[in-house]
């Protein structure tokens, strides 16, 4: 929000069309000029006239609208020199959101529908779907003043990215964890979903920032996405955590009900090999999830039945809600644009106390002809 312009910091950029205000300034003068005549014509020819009711003559007449033209040429001239000032904004913190990326074995079931990617029908695994909803969520971030982490939690957390407002390394990694966990499914520490220990690591990314770069204005938020499948680890601690740091947990679900099969990792063949396992079967778990979410003070939201641009606005919305101020700050302000609407105001006013039809048209083709000047000027 603007609070002010101080105007000793005023600096032109083209500072060569300023000797044009002489045109102006003289006109000014001739203008004066017509005005002490008037004053005075009025004045002799009430003398002169003698009427039973007393006669009225405007103070001004017609000359407002060649006073308004005079000061919209100068503000014209003025737009042409490209001014600038120092101007005082209070500016709004942004928002710092940690992702908390499940990537057990159950992310890796195909039971999510691919949406122009590939051949029509083919199914993306959950890992793949949660990669290209975290692309939209990283592509509605401003940027400015916003940051994001990553962290990757099965069994163990494993952190990706610190908390940077550098958008190109956030896709780097997304580009190159695009296709797969990098927990291989055939470690048994895959196959668990520790939710405790990824918000543990979460706030773990933000106590390290705030230790290297010192306290930070911006808003905190975790965004947990995950299928919640044999999740496991004391979560309602991690909740409090949290909660204590004033850090909201939203939950993104991704899979469905119905779920799929986990695919097994590859077996050697031996002698003395075990006998194959039963598939172990995975489905979203929605209810828990949503527990999660509403006791980490944030919101239950599942990919497919929203769209992921809707999703990503709305975890960025509520987390902007909650982002504090980074106080009066001094910025560099063009001020071009403000001098054309006032000249471009000036000669609407003006126009206003014009009398005579054939003068408004002659003075509205004037004025158009003045303003495709100063376009051609400044493209």
């Amino acid at each position: 929000m603007l609070t002010s312009i101080d105007i000793n910091s005023i600096r032109f950029g083209d500072p060569q069309y300023l000797w044009l205000l002489i045109a102006p300034a003289v006109l000014l003068l001739a203008w004066a000029w017509q005005l002490a005549r008037r004053r005075r014509d009025a004045r002799q020819f009430r003398q002169h006239r003698r009427l039973p009711v007393r006669e009225k003559f405007p103070i001004f007449g017609g000359l407002v609208f060649w006073l308004a033209v005079i000061f919209a040429s100068a503000f014209a001239i003025l737009a042409l020199s490209r001014p600038t000032a120092a101007v005082s904004v209070i500016r709004t913190a942004g928002v710092d959101l940690v992702i908390l990326q499940d990537g057990s074995a159950s992310m890796r079931t195909r039971d999510v529908a691919g949406r122009g990617e590939g051949a029509p029908g083919l199914s993306l695994d959950r890992w793949q779907r949660s990669m290209k909803f975290l692309r939209t969520l990283g592509e509605s971030l401003a940027w400015k003043d916003d940051r994001i982490a990553m962290a990757l939690f099965a069994h163990i957390a494993a952190p990706q990215v610190r908390l940077t407002k550098d958008p190109n390394t956030f896709f780097f990694f997304l580009d190159h964890l695009n296709r797969e966990s990098p927990f291989r499914v055939e470690d048994d520490t895959t196959w668990d979903t520790n939710i405790e220990l990824g918000i543990a690591w979460g706030l773990r990314l933000i106590e390290k920032d705030e230790e290297i770069y010192g306290k930070n204005p911006n808003a905190k938020a975790f965004v947990l996405v995950t299928d919640g499948q044999a999740w496991s680890g004391e979560v309602a601690r991690s909740l409090r955590l949290a909660r204590g740091k004033d850090v909201p947990v939203f939950v993104v679900g991704v899979g469905t009900t119905l779920g799929g099969i986990i695919p097994e990792p590859p077996k050697r063949p031996g002698p003395g090999s075990p006998a194959p396992e039963a598939p172990i079967r995975s489905s979203l778990d929605r209810g828990s999830l949503s527990m999660i979410a509403n006791a980490g003070g944030g919101e239950y939201m599942e990919l497919d039945r929203e769209g992921d641009r809707e999703i990503a606005n709305r975890i960025i919305d509520a987390a902007r809600k909650r982002a504090g101020s980074r106080g009066l700050q001094e910025e560099s302000d063009e001020l071009y644009w403000r001098c054309l609407v006032v000249a471009a105001v000036l000669l609407c006013v003006g126009v206003l106390f014009l009398q005579e039809r054939v003068e408004l048209w002659l003075q509205t083709a004037g004025a158009g002809a003045a303003l495709a000047i100063v376009w051609v000027l400044t493209r």
